[in-house]
Order: structure tokens, then C-alpha cells, then sequence
């Protein structure tokens, strides 16, 4: 049984990504972050090969209740059942899941034929963004970013859960899968009025920065602090030569607003289905 990917996986599985992304002129969301930290206690990747060459991969990431697959299979290798019989092996990998959305880039059209195969539903998209903006002033130390203490996962869980629906239990398990895989050092703290009032998450991959987990308590919010926390991460990303992404659901309007308002583009877009078994 597999479970934490070895760096030959891992390059195998960038190289495959290549190839599909070319061929399909799209772009795969395979959660690089979560790929590299993966825990030992649990299998959520599944490959298929061919004469020792890997032409078929689906990697499962957990949110909370929440179980996202992504996979994709070499253009030289499909209409032959390989991702049917990735997702069938998976299936019992998501016994303990509420939810399981299936992800597709917008643009695949033979992830989209794929879908047909199976019993789901739209649920919604997603925008994957990215920094193209002119410089960003500096906070003025009206709001500061720190490194996450082990103190903060009250925090942490609490802005899960008024920000992003968490239930405790699920917020809970969530940051402390997180911490115990190695995220702890990504995670920043947004302070303002001497008081924690928010969070995000920095993950540096390469020359590229992506955000996630970016949330204000509502109370604090409307105040400009979480434009002041996100320009700050922004500019000392891009002063260190990184490109800087970050994802937001398209209804989020209010998001949506802050993020083109200081330099986001949108660059591709994701489709999740919702399955049922």
C-alpha cells in the first residue's frame, strides 16, 4: 500500500502533469503543497503504469468532511478504463467523507466525457488566480504578518469555522493534519489593534507563492485589514522574485472584488461535481 510519495513519484507525477497540461492546453489542480507533506498513516494516491512508465494518477485531498479527487491519464493511454479503475481503488480510501467533489478543469474535455461515467452533479467553480498587478504600498505597521505559534490552533480552528463553515471536530482534525504534515511553518498570522484577527496560509513552490486559508474574524472585517494583510504578503513575495497565486469561488463577489482590486487576473478555472455513490 502506498502512502507518502517518494521523490521519484513526485517527479514521475510532475512529468505526467506536463504532458496532459501541453496536450490539453489546461491546467491540473493537484494541490503540489498537500502532494509533497503526505502522511503515512493513510493512502490518497493511486498510479497506474505501464512497462514501468506512469500513464495514470488520482490523488485524494481532504478538507475537513470534505474529500477532493483529482487525477489525469497520458493522452497516449486513454478510452482504456485507467482513471475508472484509479477512482474504483480509491473509493474505499473516502469511507469517512460527507462530501466528495470531483475536480475538472473547465477547458477538459476528456475530463469532462469522464464525468458522464459517473453519477454526479455541478456543485460549483473555482478561479485560479494570479498576482499582475503594479506595486503594492507597504502596511505602514497598521497591520502585521507573523509566523503561526503552536498557540494560534485556537485560532486557526476558530476562523475555520466562522469563515469557512467548518464544523469544531472537523476544524479541529483539519489544522492538526495540517500541523502534523509539516504546514505549521506556511501558516501566518494577520494582527491589527494588537489583537490576532485573521490568518494565511503561504506555500513556496519553486519561483511560485500560492495563498490559502486567507480569513478575517467578521468583526474585524470591513476595516481594510485583510487588504492591508494580503498587499503585505504580495509585496514581500514579489520582492523575493516569487509569481504569487491564490483561489476564490466566483460567488464570492466580496472576495472576488478585493483580490482583482489589487492586481489578481483570473487564469484558469475549476469545475467540482458533486458524487454520489
Amino acid at each position: 500500500m502506498m502512502m507518502r510519495l517518494t521523490v521519484t513519484q513526485l517527479n514521475e507525477i510532475k512529468a505526467l502533469q506536463q504532458a496532459v497540461e501541453k496536450h490539453d492546453g489546461i491546467e491540473l489542480k493537484l494541490n503540489w503543497d498537500m502532494l509533497e507533506n503526505r502522511s503515512d498513516a493513510e493512502q490518497t494516491d493511486f498510479m497506474a503504469y505501464d512497462s514501468g512508465r506512469l500513464v495514470g494518477f488520482l490523488g485524494l485531498y481532504s478538507f475537513g468532511s470534505k474529500i477532493e479527487v483529482c487525477g489525469m491519464v497520458h493522452p497516449n493511454y486513454r478510452r482504456k478504463g485507467i482513471f475508472s479503475g484509479l477512482f474504483r481503488e480509491s473509493i474505499p480510501a473516502m469511507g469517512k467523507a460527507v462530501k466528495i467533489l470531483l475536480n475538472v478543469p473547465a477547458d477538459s474535455v476528456s475530463g469532462k466525457a469522464w464525468l458522464e461515467t459517473v453519477n454526479c452533479t455541478f456543485e460549483e467553480s473555482e478561479y485560479m488566480m494570479k498576482w499582475d498587478g503594479e506595486a503594492l504600498p507597504d502596511s505602514g505597521g497598521s497591520v502585521r504578518l507573523r509566523p503561526s505559534l503552536p498557540e494560534d490552533i485556537g485560532m486557526k480552528v476558530q476562523l475555520d469555522i466562522v469563515c469557512f463553515d467548518f464544523k469544531a471536530e472537523e476544524a479541529l482534525a483539519y489544522n492538526g493534519r495540517l500541523e502534523k504534515d509539516g504546514f505549521q511553518k506556511e501558516f501566518y498570522m494577520i494582527e491589527a489593534e494588537g489583537k490576532t484577527v485573521g490568518k494565511m496560509r503561504i506555500h513556496r513552490d519553486g519561483e511560485g507563492s500560492g495563498i490559502y486559508g486567507f480569513a478575517v474574524l467578521p468583526e474585524f472585517q470591513g476595516k481594510g485589514y485583510g487588504r492591508k494583510a494580503l498587499q503585505e504578503a504580495v509585496r514581500v513575495e514579489t520582492s523575493r522574485g516569487q509569481r504569487v497565486y491564490l483561489d476564490v469561488q466566483p460567488e464570492n463577489e466580496k472576495a472576488l472584488s478585493l483580490y482583482t482590486s489589487i492586481g489578481f487576473i483570473k487564469e484558469s478555472q475549476q469545475d467540482y461535481y458533486l458524487y454520489s455513490n
